[in-house]
This record gives C-alpha cells, structure tokens and sequence, in this order.
C-alpha cells in the first residue's frame, strides 16, 4: 500500500513538474516555488471543502483507505459501511474526497522535497555564497511538511479532534506563508520608500491576529458552530447573549462532547461562534488600517490595495454566512479569503522587511564612507 501511495504521489507530481520543466521562465527553481505555492493553496481549499462535507472520516484508517491506496480496492470495506450507516461518515464519495485531499497533500510534499534538493544543490555548487539558493529555508519547509502530516494522520486516528483539526488547518496556512516568503525571496522587487519602516511592527502585528482570527475560525468549523448565531449583528436577538466559555473553550475534548464526556451544551458553541464574530471586527479594521497606511507608500500602493479589497471581501463572506445559513461554497471561500490574506499579509511583510533591511544597509554605508 505504502508503495502505491508513493507512486501515485509521484505520478500525479509529474504534471507540475512538467510544467515546470517545459515552462520558459529562465529561473526553474523559482516557477517550482510558486507552483508549490499555487498547489498549497489549492490543498487548503480543498481541505476545507473535505472538512466542510464531513470526508474527514471518509476513509477511517491512514494513510490508506482501509489498508488499501484507492477506494476502488476498498470499495467492498467502503460500501459495508455505508449499508451499515448510510448517514454515517464514511460512503464511496466521502472517501474518495478523503483520499484525493491526501492525494493533493502527498503531491505538495514531493514538490517541496524536490525544492529542498535543488537548494541545496545549487547552495553546495556555489560555494555556499548565492543567497537565493540558502537553503535552511526549504529544509525547514521540508521539516513542517512532516509535522503537517502527522496531524493528518492524527486528524483521522482522534476521530476529529477539534483542537488536533484546528491546528492542522493553522500549519497548513502557515506553511502557505512560508513558501509564500521563499517565493518572495526569488523575485525581483520594484524598489520601495524608506518610509515602509513605520509599516515593520504594524505588519507582523496584523499577520499575528489574522492567525488568531483563523484559529478562532478553525475552531467555529470544527465544532459545528457556524449556525450557533444565525442574525446579525446581534446574536439571539441580545449584544451578549448566554454563553459558556468553560465548555467552549476547553480545548482538548472529543468533537461534541465536554471534557467530562457530556454533550456539548449549545451556549458553549454560541460562545465559540460570537468570539469569533466580534474578533473579526478587530481584525478587518487593523487590516485595513495597515493597508491604508501601505497605500500611501511608494512602492507598496499595490499591496495595500489588493489587501484591503481582500479583507473587505472576507468581511463579507464571512457576514453571509451567516444570513444564508451557512451554504457550502460560501463556506470554502471563506476559507480560501483566509489563505489569500496570509499571501497578502506575508508579501507585505517580506517586503517591508528587505526595504528596511535596504534602509539600513545604506546608513551603514554612509556612516561608513564618513
């Protein structure tokens, strides 16, 4: 099975190694990096919508389907299942989401293996002296792919644990942001204002609420608690209304169930939901101030705006939601508008970085020169 799942893995990783390959961009090791980037993202999309259909469990065992690399040849263990249960979570589409999410994950882990090689490679025939090819970087990338997978595994064996699937879904953007910034590393940049250094502390400030924003949301889907408000922007017709944020919050627990094995009390998944909801107004607003003050900055008027149009959208989605009960494609686009700020965000970031790093370098070389 192991062995299937290998090949499978490489077969499908042809096509956008090919198209790297083949592609008549001079920087291979570049296009490879933002075609990982592009597949990531896609990997995250597709989780949420595997997550979101309740495929989490389409094939109940890792990192197979009932011992076996396909569903087609556990079709027979599959479909006794589903006669068994026929609302329950495993059926033959559920696993086949299931196993093309992983699929999707194994193809991703090759492209940054194969990344991690050519920077060393190419680190190793330079003398360790072309930064481009620095390759702590893609070894780290290399490290979290790992550690990404085993919550996967997890994510299956704990029977989806909300804490063990919010976390996973946080790795899976955050390693989004780190090829994000390796891509960013092998671009060339338009140059940018001195006065991007007053957007340092700003920028990394709002990437760090945004995470919390997300695990606050990972947690809202992973408890089913979506629908806890269903107006707004009040909730239960009342600013506050009941809540319990013991239950709520108790992070280790089984899905459903208190951590003394009770059923999950609604207040508790109310609490969840307008947590959520209120941060959100917290996060939009310091977003779009932070994209406002990019606007104004020469050299990143492009990036500020792209990221205020992408938080006022996710504010958006995000809102009707709510007011159209909670339909599924709208749901995957909220998880999809939570990986594109992270894009934004950790372009921003890099680029004010190497700007005040540029700053820097060049009072060095004055007072130097003095």
């Amino acid at each position: 099975m192991l062995i299937q799942l290998a090949i499978i893995a490489l077969l499908v990783a042809l096509l956008p190694l090919t198209i790297v390959w083949v592609s008549s961009d001079q920087n291979k090791y570049r296009k490879l990096v933002w075609v990982a980037v592009f597949l990531t993202f896609d990997l995250i999309m597709f989780g949420a919508f595997t997550r979101l259909t309740d495929s989490g469990l389409g094939c109940p065992d890792w990192p197979g389907c009932y011992g076996h690399a396909n569903p087609l040849q556990a079709h027979e263990h599959i479909s006794a299942a589903e006669a068994a249960m026929p609302t329950g979570p495993v059926t033959v589409i559920k696993a086949w989401i299931e196993m093309i999410h992983r699929y999707l994950a194994m193809t991703v882990g090759v492209l940054i293996i194969a990344i991690m090689a050519i920077a060393w490679r190419g680190w190793i025939k330079s003398r360790r002296t072309d930064p481009k090819f620095s390759p702590w970087l893609p070894s780290l990338l290399f490290g979290f792919v790992c550690l990404q997978g085993a919550f996967g595994a997890w994510t299956v064996t704990l029977k989806l644990q909300p804490v063990i699937v919010t976390i996973h879904l946080l790795l899976g953007l955050f390693l989004l942001a780190l090829l994000v910034w390796l891509g960013a590393r092998e671009n060339n940049h338009a140059p940018v204002a001195a006065s991007a250094r007053s957007l340092q502390w700003p920028a990394a400030l709002a990437m760090g609420i945004l995470f919390i924003q997300i695990a606050l949301g990972g947690w809202v889907s992973t408890n089913y608690a979506a629908l806890a408000c269903t107006d707004f922007p009040l909730c239960h017709g009342r600013v506050v209304p009941n809540m319990d944020f013991e239950h709520g919050f108790t992070l280790w627990r089984h899905l459903g169930k208190t951590a003394d094995g009770d059923y999950l009390p609604f207040e508790a998944l109310t609490a969840i939901h307008w947590v959520h909801r209120n941060f959100a107004v917290v996060v939009a607003g310091f977003i779009a101030w932070v994209a406002h003050k990019a606007m104004r900055i020469d050299g990143l008027r492009s990036d500020g705006r792209w990221l205020l149009i992408a938080v006022v959208v996710q504010f958006l989605i995000g809102v009707s939601t709510v007011f159209l009960k909670w339909p599924l494609a709208l749901a995957v686009l909220h998880n999809g508008g939570a990986a594109v700020l992270v894009l934004l965000l950790t372009m921003l970031n890099y680029r004010v970085r190497i700007s005040a790093q540029t700053a820097a370098d060049s009072t060095v070389t004055r007072l130097s020169a003095a």
